[in-house]
């Protein structure tokens, strides 16, 4: 019998506890909206800094990593920590190091504030990635536990939507201000855009921050304190005292049990505690959900979005519309997603998302797989056009590119094409934009040392793990590619972005909900925090990884390799989600620990 099912049922709550548990929910929300902007707002607020800081291109990426390096410290240490300070005790913090770096980079006038600002926030974002799903899942009863941690999901989305308008405000009124033909004036008002874009990121982390002390700290940290008196006062906020009754000796039993195992052996049981079945099988399926969720390719075809759509046949404005909708999508299937998740269950999101995807993403690559047939390599005609200070400058024009397919001995194209060009300075990889030979506005193709490899070895690591910085500088420019591919027509170009729109449709329902739930809820709450950490540590190494091999593989093979890879990988999450996973909806961490343990089942 479930706390939900015990004399208090969820009927029987006051108003009072009522609110508190819509209070909780409020909370996790803030907590998904900070980590969401701390992803997303710098791509509004970079090209303003780009145009008035006078860094340099290798300084500007540290920037832009700052953020990643300082999640994936915190990552490593935000379980230790959780079980140290406490879960509420940890949400503060994470919150009031948000509110610090926001007037340390919004009001910075050198590149030291401004870097430590960044990392301060990733440190900040990389501690609430772990430490608000880990308070939720001990903190909200079995029935409105995915709620709460969808709502985190959800409104991380939001947290990219609202970084995302930030920047298309901006934007306009940066245009508004240039039509003034006021070059000093234009210069100034960029200055206060990027710095404005910041500003506006702080009310969320001030009201998270004030909500953290609002609520009570977790129930199951406070009991494996020895304080169950304050566990039971916790429990009582959100529950009736049928359910916090029932709820906390299912804790006690828990405790009990671990301590009566560890007081029978030697100084060697901790170790084989930890390898019992109801730890070890958790933790691999938690790993393994964590690594598939990015292997599905969705950092890739979120980050790459744009350039896929103009290489499938839309236009320039079509494709930046396409990925407008694109995150729409994100947003408002992941509120279908909150939705049911604590009706129709996780093992059901997750089985029908991971098939979804499966698909979707079959599908992409057979379009794909159509037109990269025809394209043409012309990487030694573009290698000859590097200069000697290793470094290639020129326009894609038609003209050129039928020069191009003639010096690569092929037919010149009878129809407008498209070039990306993959360069490399030593090992680090980097790819052009796409440009197309009938668009007369197009950007020059302009590839630079300073634009291509990391600032420092810090970058450098995160950027390619085994690559040499020290090589690199001084490594010629290597034209690996130059893809010139016919550029379908727009039925095309819209047929891949229907199937990238059923691909995001339906990893927002399953694994974009369901994975932080997977995440809190399959790990026994004596290895929760720091397991939570371990299992986000490898969720980044495979992103890392994908990261470092895409735009290789794109280059050598396409976009249809790539996208039926990320098929394949996707099959391995099916497989695990329908057969191997068990169902969690409405049961209390107890009880699915002891579905682990053998003791129950979890239907």
């Amino acid at each position: 019998m479930t706390a939900d099912t015990a004399t208090g049922t969820s009927s029987l709550l006051d108003d009072k506890k009522i609110s508190y548990n819509r209070f909780l929910l409020i909370v996790a929300g803030l907590g998904g909206l900070l980590y969401g902007v701390d992803v997303g707002i710098i791509a509004g607020a970079l090209p303003y800094l780009q145009a008035t800081s006078g860094f340099g291109a290798a300084q500007m990426s540290f920037v832009v990593a700052a953020v990643l390096l300082g999640s994936v410290i915190s990552t490593l240490f935000a379980g230790l920590l959780a079980d140290w300070m406490g879960r509420r005790s940890l949400m503060t913090l994470s919150g009031l190091m948000f509110v610090i770096s926001i007037p340390m980079i919004a009001l910075s006038h050198g590149y030291g504030p401004l870097v430590f600002g960044r990392l301060l926030q990733g440190v900040s974002g990389g501690l609430i990635g772990v430490v608000v799903p880990l308070y939720l899942a001990e903190c909200l009863t079995a029935s409105s536990r995915g709620k709460g941690t969808g709502i985190f999901q959800w409104l991380l989305t939001l947290g990219l939507v609202i970084a995302a308008g930030l920047g298309l405000y901006f934007s306009f009124r940066v245009d508004q201000v240039a039509k003034l033909g006021d070059a000093a004036r234009l210069l100034d008002f960029k200055n206060h855009a990027w710095r404005g874009i910041f500003w506006v990121s702080l009310p969320p982390g001030i009201l998270f921050v004030i909500g953290s002390l609002m609520v009570a700290e977790s129930p199951r940290w406070l009991l494996r304190r020895r304080k169950k008196d304050a566990a039971y006062a916790a429990l009582l906020r959100s529950r009736t005292t049928g359910q916090a009754d029932l709820e906390l000796r299912e804790m006690e039993e828990v405790i009990a049990a671990e301590k009566t195992k560890a007081g029978s052996g030697s100084g060697t049981q901790k170790r084989e505690s930890l390898l019992r079945r109801k730890y070890v099988i958790p933790f691999i399926l938690a790993c393994i959900i964590l690594a598939c969720n990015q292997a599905t390719g969705i950092n890739s075809i979120i980050g790459y979005n744009a350039d896929i759509l103009l290489q499938s046949g839309l236009s320039d404005f079509a494709a930046h519309w396409g990925y407008f909708i694109f995150q729409c999508i994100n947003f408002s299937v992941t509120l279908l997603g909150v939705m049911l998740v604590d009706r129709k269950g996780r093992k059901f999101l997750l089985a029908m998302g991971t098939g979804g995807i499966i698909l979707s993403l079959a599908c992409t690559g057979f379009l794909f797989r159509g037109n990269e047939k025809r394209r043409v390599d012309a990487a030694a005609a573009v290698q000859s056009r590097v200069s000697p200070d290793q470094k290639l400058t020129f326009t894609y024009t038609s003209g050129l590119a039928d020069q191009f397919l003639e010096e690569s001995a092929s037919a010149a194209a009878n129809r407008p094409t498209s070039l990306v060009v993959i360069y490399s300075y030593g090992d680090f990889r980097a790819t052009s934009q796409v440009v197309r030979s009938n668009d007369e506005a197009t950007k020059p193709i302009d590839i630079k040392r300073e634009d291509s490899i990391p600032a420092n070895k810090v970058v450098a690591f995160f950027s390619n793990p085994f690559g040499n910085l020290d090589t690199a500088r001084t490594a010629p420019l290597h034209i690996e590619n130059a893809l010139i591919s016919p550029v379908p027509d727009s039925r095309n170009g819209w047929m891949v972005a229907l199937t990238l729109f059923i691909f995001m449709a339906f990893y927002a329902v399953g694994p974009g909900v369901c994975v932080w739930l997977a995440l809190s809820e399959l790990m026994p709450t004596r290895i929760r925090s720091n397991g939570m950490s371990i299992a986000l540590l490898l969720n980044q190494g495979v992103a890392t990884i994908i990261a470092a091999i895409f735009l290789p593989t794109v280059g050598k093979h396409g976009y249809s390799t790539m996208f039926f890879a990320f098929a394949a990988c996707t099959v391995i999450y099916f497989v695990t989600a329908a057969f191997f996973l068990p169902e969690t909806k409405g049961k209390t961490l107890e009880e699915i620990e002891a579905h682990f343990e053998g003791a129950g089942r979890a239907k």
